[in-house]
């Protein structure tokens, strides 16, 4: 999967991490992606609800790098080389600053 640097629609399906039910969004993807050559960091959001039915939401950030493979098929990897360190750098610094200017609290931690 290639990232480029758009707005997508927000939403995610699937399992949680945090054993809390998922809520879909209206519609699924991501809700941003940073692009810096290869490396791609990609925001979305999670709704979910608190045992208590008190809905909230908040965001992670995946970083991949994308390659192609010997026979030339597009591939990613969540593991980084020397010479994309600076490029993730970048992509999660756009990824912090979109969040903490869209006015996202950088505060927003799940805690179980």
């Amino acid at each position: 999967m290639r990232c480029h640097m758009q707005a997508i629609p927000m939403g995610q399906t699937g399992q949680t991490s945090t054993g809390l039910p998922h809520i879909p969004s209206e519609s699924k993807g991501p809700e941003k992606k940073f692009r810096a050559g290869a490396v791609c960091a990609t925001i979305w959001k999670n709704d979910r609800q608190r045992a208590t039915g008190e809905s909230f939401s908040y965001h992670t950030i995946s970083l991949e790098r994308s390659y192609k493979d010997k026979e030339g098929n597009w591939k990613s990897a969540g593991s980084m080389r020397l010479q994309d360190l600076p490029k993730a750098a970048l992509v999660l610094q756009e990824a912090y600053r979109h969040l903490v200017l869209s006015g996202t609290s950088t505060e927003e931690v799940v805690v179980e």
